[in-house]
């Protein structure tokens, strides 16, 4: 024990850096232990969109959307997802897929969407990015983009 703490105080930022990863290893297992909406492949995004009565929310920016998008997706950027949540109410009960580029903004969309109570909550992993070049999946082209 003597040598321990020894060791801590002299490599003092060793030991802090080990308590900080620490911190953090033990905070992302909580955090993903307590999040209320999953995580699904593209292709079991297809099968769910295919199977049931399913709504798309893209979290990016106009920009990023009008180069292509999953069809009949509704953009809603991540920043005004809060003020458009009225207008998705009526979606509560269906399953809602969330997309973005590559899969961070759709998790601060879940978490936002299961506060407000939407049950069937489910965010693609990879986002956009895993959509098109590794799953090769159709997207829409809409405005001055379309090849």
């Amino acid at each position: 024990m003597e040598r321990l703490l020894e060791f801590i105080l002299n490599h003092y930022i060793l030991s802090l850096a080990l308590a900080v990863v620490t911190f953090l290893l033990i905070q992302e297992l909580i955090e993903t232990a307590l999040k209320k909406f999953g995580a699904v492949s593209p292709l079991l995004a297809v099968a769910k969109m295919n199977d049931s009565d399913t709504i798309v929310i893209d979290v990016r920016e106009p920009e990023e959307f009008l180069k292509g998008h999953i069809e009949n997706a509704i953009n809603t950027p991540l920043g005004n997802l809060s003020t458009h949540l009225p207008k998705l109410e009526a979606n509560k009960h269906k399953a809602v897929l969330i997309a973005c580029q590559t899969g961070t903004r759709s998790a601060s969309a879940g978490k936002l969407l299961t506060k407000a109570g939407f049950e069937q909550v489910f965010v693609i992993s990879g986002g956009m990015q895993a959509w098109v070049n590794d799953y090769k999946l159709p997207i829409k082209l809409t405005g001055k983009n379309k090849s």
